[in-house]
This record gives C-alpha cells, structure tokens and sequence, in this order.
C-alpha cells in the first residue's frame, strides 16, 4: 500500500487556508487545496502495516489503505469507487468529520498521521469534478414503501441504500430544505450548501423522494404515516438543547446556538427566517460550550462584526500531546484548536457561569463566573468544585449556549408508543435498529444520542440492512466495512 518508503520520504501536509482578514468578509469556504501531486504524496504516507488499525477508528470500515494506495498511483476513479463502497457522503465527512481513523494511524504512534480526511476530500471533489458520480437507480424495483423521517446524515445514507435494495424510499424533512444539521447548523464556510444540494439531486435521480416541510407528529399522526408504508425508519436526531438553569438565563440576548446558527444560514441561503434578527454585530459576545457548535458561533460572530468574542469550556485546558490514560489508538481528548477559534476569539478554560445581570429594560449586560477544578477519586467520577474567591464579572451584550443536546423530542415516540431509554433516546438495539414496535427503526443521533456525522453515516447504512431483511427476509446490503454489493 502506497509507497514503501513514503512515510519516510513525505512529511503530512494539509491544507492551506485563505487569510483571516480576507475569510471573515463571507461565508465561502475558505480551504486552499493542495495539488494532485502534493495529495498523492499524501498518500505514499500510508504505511502498509500490518494491521490497519485506521479501519478500527472509522465507525463506517472505510478502506483506507486501499484509497490510500490509488490516489498515490493516480487511479482516482478507482479510488472513487473503493471510498463510496462504504460512504455515501464522504464530501461531508471530509469537510466535517473530526477524523477518528487518523489518530488510530499506526504512523500516528510516533509521527504525523496520514492526512486520511484531506485524501478523501479530494477523491470525492475529483469524482464529482470528472462527472464519475452518477444516479444509480435499481435494477429492479420491490413493492415495498418505506417512510424515512429527517434528512439528515444518518436519513439520507438509510435512504439511498434502501433505495438501492429496490424499494420505494420517501423522506420527511419538516423544514425547507433536505439536510437536517448539515444544512442548518452547519455554517457555510465550513461547508457550502451546494454540496448538499448536489448529492441530493443525484438522490432524486435515483428514485428517491423528497418530502419537505411535512412535520411528522404534528402535519402527519405517525400511525397514520406507519399505516401507509410498509416500514418506517426515525432518523430525527437529537433536538432537545441542553439549557443552563442559572438565574438570568430568560433575559433577552442569552440565545441557544441553534436559533443563532440556522437562522444565519437561512440567511445567507437566501430563505426567509422567522422571529427577530439574531445578530452580534457590534456586540461582546460570550460563546457557553467548547465543542464544534461553539467553535460555530465563534466563526459566525467573528463574520457578523463583533466587538469581541469569549468563549467559556468548563473543562480544564487540554494538552497538544495525547494523555497518558488516552493511549493509542484510542480517541485522546487533547486541545483542538479550530480555524473559528485563530480568527480572534478569547479562550477561558475550567470556568463556569454562575449567573446573568440584565439592564433596566431586561436585557443581558454581564455574567458572573468563577473558576473551578475537577477533583478525582480513584473508582469515582470526577467532581467539580468551585475556587473560592475566583467569582467575576464579564460584559456582554450577546451570550450564545452551545451546550449541546440532551436527547431527541418525543412527539413521534409517545404518538406510536415507543420506548425511551433513560437519556431520551428512542429504544433500539444496535444489533437491528428495531424499536419495540414492529415495522418501526431508529437511527443516528435518535438511537445513540448527540454524535459525530460519521456515526449518523454509518447507523444510516447499518439501520437499511435490517430494514431491509425485515421487509424481505434477507438483504444484500452492506454491513459495517464490506463496501456494496452488486445492485439488485
């Protein structure tokens, strides 16, 4: 696999990004693509080991040694191919994946990874760039109907394998447009819309229908939409924002980040918007929450004009370096700097808010926090206890919670009498997908909870399979790293 010396030869090189002065004036993305022989190169690095553990770390199996190898002897169609045998969308995942598979590379042990996630974004932009991703309608078609409902990463991969097996695939989005967080959380700069728009039109090529605007639950009983089709599979994600029970946090200007992110990308998408315009211009803004929704907002603001944007993680500040409780090739839980965070945002780390002080008309004018350390015991989970002392106030005119979701909304689940599990997630096992009512599945974030769209991907792509075998007894569809079979 790639060259035998490569990873001796090359050192990793990523992608280059437009200046910060220049990026923060619109929401393009503002990635700088290396050229095919820099990225071929890239894949030269790729050991040959013995046992790929990169296969380990990506939860959909991607091949990679084997795309590796092809791009690094220019077979890019191939190389196309072998990538979407086991990932429908690797546009997604190589633009918004926080690339698991490179910190199990075995050269990762005591050198750079293999740029996987670069490679695989240049495969896919080649393969559309040279027209080889095509529809590929079924051969034959079934007569069973399957309902999806959401449209995000996990509903769109179920769909088009369902599709692929022969059967009469429809999703439900209750919003706009198809895309679910792709399209509305996500902002453009990290990845343009029309990358999801023209995937969807190869989708609907195929056979598969599109319908949007359609809430399930509250335009459609659920019973009355599982009547109709002959399976319905739940990809509705986790929606329930985790909120912060402090006092002050009902004042006018402490938003959730997934009423300031969709509303901007509805805004920038040209699509009318409702309620009053969330903005941070000219304002001092403090982002709640360390993670990518926070790392979004930041972006966001920083575009928008702010003043000045803070941004509170509760945890402690971590290394560069993995953690000695974090070995290879486990995920370590080290520092990451995103671009949002180098284009001039403030980071304060093992900080909590207290509470929120309003103005004379209600509006949110400060926060108070304090410092605070995790204190652990062997056998116990870690505590957090506050520095005594260490109270302060910050100004602000605009707090955005970024704090995460806590589960997926119930309407669909007590409408056709499913189970929840204690963290409220519709209860499934993961070894079929199957809720305990029957013709009914769930996927993605709705079964496991908030997680990475490469784990929506692959639940997409495991929940079909058995949807399949429930609609016809066996399925040919892929499981988990055995790339697609032949289209029946």
């Amino acid at each position: 696999m790639g060259k035998t010396t490569g990873f001796m030869e090359f050192d990793r090189k990523d992608e280059n990004y437009a200046p910060v002065k220049e990026r923060i004036k619109n929401y393009k993305e503002f990635t700088l693509p290396l050229q095919e022989g820099e990225v071929r190169n890239q894949g030269a690095r790729c050991m040959d080991c013995g046992i790929p553990f990169c296969h380990s770390g990506c939860p959909l199996g991607n091949l990679i040694p084997d795309f590796n190898d092809t791009v690094y002897q220019g077979k890019w169609e191939k190389a196309a191919k072998i990538l979407h045998s086991t990932n429908n969308f690797p546009e997604f995942t190589g633009r918004l994946c926080p690339a698991p598979c490179e910190e199990a590379c075995v050269l990762g042990i005591n050198e750079d990874p293999v740029s996987i996630e670069n490679i695989e974004k240049n495969i896919v932009e080649t393969a559309f760039k040279n027209g080889w991703v095509q529809p590929e309608p079924p051969l034959k078609r079934t007569e069973k109907k399957v309902a999806v409902i959401g449209s995000g990463p996990a509903g769109l991969a179920a769909a088009q394998q369902l599709n692929r097996a022969g059967h009469h695939v429809t999703v439900f989005e209750r919003d706009e447009k198809v895309g679910g967080l792709l399209r509305y959380g996500i902002p453009d700069f990290k990845m343009e819309k029309n990358i999801i728009d023209r995937r969807i039109d190869v989708m609907k090529k195929e056979g598969i229908e599109f319908k949007t605007g359609v809430h399930v639950g509250v335009d459609i009983d659920a019973n009355d939409l599982k009547k109709d089709f002959d399976a319905v599979l739940l990809c509705g994600g986790a929606t329930v924002r985790r909120s912060l029970p402090i006092p002050g946090s009902d004042l006018k200007g402490v938003v959730q980040a997934m009423d300031f992110l969709p509303q901007n990308n509805r805004k920038v998408d040209g699509i009318p918007y409702k309620g009053e315009e969330l903005t941070a211009k000219g304002k001092k803004v403090i982002v709640i929450g360390g993670g990518d929704t926070g790392s979004d907002c930041i972006g966001t603001s920083i575009r928008h004009g702010a003043v000045s944007v803070t941004n509170f993680e509760i945890m402690p500040k971590g290394t560069t370096d993995r953690p000695e409780d974090q070995p290879w090739p486990f995920w370590p839980m080290r520092l990451r700097t995103s671009t949002s965070h180098k284009e001039g945002a403030e980071r304060v780390f093992s900080i909590s808010t207290k509470h929120f002080n309003a103005d004379e008309n209600g509006n949110i004018k400060s926060l108070v926090t304090s410092e605070v350390v995790w204190e652990k015991a062997p056998g116990q989970r870690p505590v957090l206890k506050e520095v005594e002392g260490s109270e302060k106030e910050w100004e602000c005119d605009l707090v955005l919670l970024a704090l995460g979701f806590t589960g997926s909304e119930t309407t669909i689940a007590d409408q056709l009498g499913l189970k929840m599990d204690p963290r409220t997630n519709i209860n499934a096992s993961p070894l079929n997908y199957k809720t305990n009512v029957p013709g009914v599945f769930v996927a993605g974030d709705q079964r496991r909870g908030q997680s990475l769209i490469v784990w929506a991907i692959s639940e997409g792509r495991q929940a079909a399979h058995h949807v399949d075998t429930f609609l016809m007894g066996q399925s040919n569809l892929p499981l988990k790293g055995d790339g697609d079979l032949p289209r029946v």
